[in-house]
């Protein structure tokens, strides 16, 4: 199966839930349907979330929870 890069939108803050209290979106191992919620980044006190292109199962999570990331940076690995 092929591995498909799932890559920040924007340069910002990554989080991987919806609150600190929340569970995270998703974790490695899980599958998940094309347009899947994944995670958060947060520009500025806006929140932009970050959605899968490609149906699948969650192979690697390579940014962790509140990390700084750029735009186009791999954040997760789908295996689909």
């Amino acid at each position: 199966m092929a591995l498909h890069d799932i890559v920040s939108p924007l340069p910002g803050t990554f989080y991987r839930r919806a609150s600190p209290e929340a569970a995270p979106y998703v974790e490695a191992g899980v599958s998940v349907e094309s347009g899947a919620v994944i995670g958060l980044v947060e520009v500025m006190k806006q929140f932009n979330d970050v959605e899968t292109s490609v149906a699948g199962r969650i192979a690697q999570i390579l940014v962790d929870d509140g990390e700084p990331v750029d735009a186009g940076q791999v954040l997760m690995r789908i295996e689909g």
